[in-house]
């Protein structure tokens, strides 16, 4: 069974790299729950991926924490716990409101191109904020602003932490409420940005990721 919400991915250059954004996908949308044991052939067979590929993809996954190891017992998925959004939400505060920051300083032309279409969606989902709509939403609105701050460096990092948030996001996803606060938050995040407003754009970010994360606490 796959996820009704699609989970954005970077394009895959290699079978790993296939192997590691399917496994990834698979266990941020629960569909691996936190703590399952992981069959490696069982992997092999869903992906249609050999041996090779699999082992490397389950390495990746075990050093971005979302796998863990145990000598003699075998390997399971990580799990997932609002305890992790106080963690979280530290490395968030920090390189969110920057990457937005830059954004805001540096935003080319076709970035305006894709940010006018972002406006265009975050007005249909405002008219019904269906979690599972927000989600898709959310996800690009974020990885626009990671592109558009033009460091690769940090949009690799933000990537790995936004995972992690997304997975304790669809463990609530039934139960988070007010969805149209965060419609109005990403908003505000835009607006900033081409603006040129980088100050603003920075707090508006801030805004949204403590919001995220009091939202999922009072959900769990």
């Amino acid at each position: 069974m796959t996820s009704p919400v699609e989970i954005l991915q970077p394009d895959a250059r290699s079978q790993s790299e296939q192997a590691y954004y399917a496994l990834r996908e698979l266990i941020v949308t629960l569909e691996l729950p936190p703590g399952s044991l992981v069959d490696e052939r069982e992997l092999m067979e869903r992906l249609s991926l050999g041996r090779t590929p699999v082992r490397e993809a389950l390495r990746a996954l075990a050093q971005a924490k979302l796998v863990e190891v145990y000598p003699r017992r075998g390997m399971f998925v990580a799990p997932a716990d609002a305890r992790d959004l106080a963690s979280l939400s530290e490395v968030r505060c920090v390189l969110e409101p920057f990457a937005a920051q830059l954004a805001a300083q540096r935003l080319t032309d076709s970035d305006r191109i894709e940010m006018e279409a972002l406006f265009d969606e975050l007005d249909a989902v405002s008219v019904k904020p269906a979690g599972r709509r927000l989600i898709e939403i959310d996800q690009r609105i974020h990885r626009f602003v990671y592109r558009a701050a033009h460091n690769t460096f940090l949009e690799s990092v933000l990537d790995e932490h936004y995972m992690h948030a997304l997975r304790i996001w669809f463990l609530a996803l039934d139960k988070v409420t007010h969805l149209e606060d965060a419609v109005l938050e990403h908003r505000a995040i835009l607006d900033a940005i081409r603006d040129g407003d980088a100050a603003r754009a920075s707090t508006a970010m801030q805004t949204h990721v403590d919001g995220f994360e009091g939202s999922i606490r009072r959900s769990l």
